[in-house]
């Protein structure tokens, strides 16, 4: 079952307050807003975000929560998420 959320709320992403729809993905979200690139490569930093759109290549991964690789074509945003981009491996917490 689905949790029901307001049609509308507003989640942090880098930092900033977004507005968003109730079902929306957090890649869905970020090219909304005109981001095309939220990770940056474990080696070299070259940015990468949303490729495959179905959670196949992972190069949408980004920190959500504190979670870093989260899919973010996969994830639905939820009210109160904490959205950042996320470079090369990151730990649990934001540590590198």
């Amino acid at each position: 079952m689905q949790p029901q959320y307001p049609a509308e709320f507003a989640v942090e992403v880098d930092g900033a307050p977004v507005a968003v729809r109730a079902g929306q993905t957090v890649a869905a979200v970020l090219m909304s807003i005109g981001r095309t690139s939220w990770r940056s490569t474990r080696q070299h930093a070259r940015p990468r975000g949303l490729f495959c759109g179905i959670g196949a290549c992972f190069d949408c991964l980004l920190v959500v929560n504190d979670v870093p690789d989260v899919r973010a074509c996969q994830r639905v945003v939820a009210p109160g998420d904490v959205i950042r981009t996320q470079h090369g491996a990151e730990l649990p917490g934001g540590e590198a």
